[in-house]
């Protein structure tokens, strides 16, 4: 499939994406929620820190590539992506190209547990089986493995071919290479606890806010 998306693109349709299956009563995104969701600090590899003029300007340029639709109806204008229908991708496909859009190269065991919140993988072969659809349509790459690496990680390829020396000294060193462990998986989920409330908070004042 011929999708490339620039660094702010990825991370804004990797949002938008996560968020319609874990969040899906604040979806769509108003774009305040949507620069919040990108400068998350925690699911986030790397964290960032756009302003609202930056995620705008990729909303734009997704709407044009038909990735990106506008929500109209409410008071403040909503988006919502289009990826999974123009790409023909399973909610469980969408999953797995959500969590490689905003956390870099994984494993099979790494995508299983951080898919968990958007959908719920049986087993690590039906992990393995949605990565080969994946990587059928052009989407995801198997790397090398690395000096180090008990397994090989896959990387998404909607930013281009994948640089696979830049890509392994960009990879965060700390890994939960086991979908098994449990320190990784309570770790995952203090985390995604954490992220819920900071994003029950932002939500609760710009209610607030509209009525000051």
């Amino acid at each position: 499939m011929d999708i490339e998306l620039n660094d702010v693109e990825a991370r804004v349709l990797g949002c938008l994406l996560e968020k319609e299956m874990a969040t899906p009563e604040y979806y769509p995104l108003s774009l305040n929620s949507l620069v919040n969701a990108c400068n998350q600090k925690s699911n986030r590899y790397p964290v960032v820190n756009y302003d609202d003029k930056t995620a705008f300007a990729a909303l734009a340029s997704l709407r044009k590539k038909q990735l990106v639709h506008d929500v109209t109806g409410d008071r403040v204008p909503k988006y919502g992506q289009n990826f999974t229908n123009v790409a023909n991708v399973l909610k469980s496909e969408g999953a797995i190209i959500a969590v490689l859009l905003l956390r870099g190269p994984q494993t099979p065991g790494e995508l299983r547990t951080r898919t968990e919140r958007l959908y719920k993988f049986e087993t690590l072969e039906e992990v393995e089986e949605s990565i080969s659809e994946l990587a059928d349509a052009g989407l995801v790459v198997k790397l090398p493995r690395m000096p180090g690496q008990k397994e090989s990680r896959y990387a998404h390829l909607m930013s281009g071919p994948v640089d696979i020396e830049e890509m392994a000294q960009a990879t965060p060193a700390k890994s939960y290479a086991s979908a098994g462990d449990d320190v990784a998986r309570i770790e995952e989920e203090v985390k995604n606890l954490r992220e819920e409330l900071e994003e029950l908070k932002k939500r609760f004042n710009d209610f607030k806010a509209q009525f000051e």
